[in-house]
C-alpha cells in the first residue's frame, strides 16, 4: 500500500523559513546539492515513528506545501490518479539520482505528489 513518505514546504525566502524551522522545531535542514535549489529536512531520528521533508524557493505555479507518497510504478498512478476523477499538475519528471516525481490534485483540488524511487533517474 502506498504511504505518505516526504513533506514539502515552499517559502518565499527560504533562508528565512530555515532558520524558523531551526529555532523553533530543532530540525536538521541542509542545502541539497541537486540541480535545482532545494534544502533537505531531518525532523527526528530514523528510529522515530514520522517523515522528514524538503523546503524550496515558492513559485506561483506550486502549492505551499505538498505531502508525497511512495508509488511503485509513478506512470501506472499517473494513470490511476486520472481514471478516479484527479487532475495531474505536475508531469513525472526526473528528481535526479532519486527517482521520479509527480504532482496531482484528488477530486476536491488538495494537491499531493507521487514519487517512485530510482536512483537512475536522469
Amino acid at each position: 500500500m502506498p504511504r505518505v513518505v516526504h513533506f514539502e514546504v515552499d517559502a518565499k525566502n527560504p533562508e528565512k523559513a530555515v532558520k524558523f524551522y531551526e529555532k523553533t522545531f530543532g530540525w536538521k535542514i541542509e542545502k541539497w546539492a541537486g540541480p535545482v535549489e532545494y534544502w533537505l529536512i531531518t525532523t527526528g531520528s530514523k528510529k522515530e515513528p514520522g517523515i522528514d521533508g524538503g523546503l524550496s524557493k515558492r513559485t506561483e505555479k506550486e502549492p505551499s506545501t505538498v505531502n508525497t507518497i511512495d508509488v511503485p510504478d509513478i506512470e501506472d498512478y499517473v494513470k490511476r490518479v486520472k481514471a478516479n476523477g484527479g487532475k495531474i499538475i505536475r508531469p513525472e519528471q526526473a528528481v535526479p539520482g532519486v527517482g521520479w516525481l509527480a504532482y496531482f490534485e484528488d477530486p476536491e483540488g488538495t494537491a499531493w505528489g507521487m514519487m517512485q524511487t530510482d536512483p537512475k533517474a536522469k
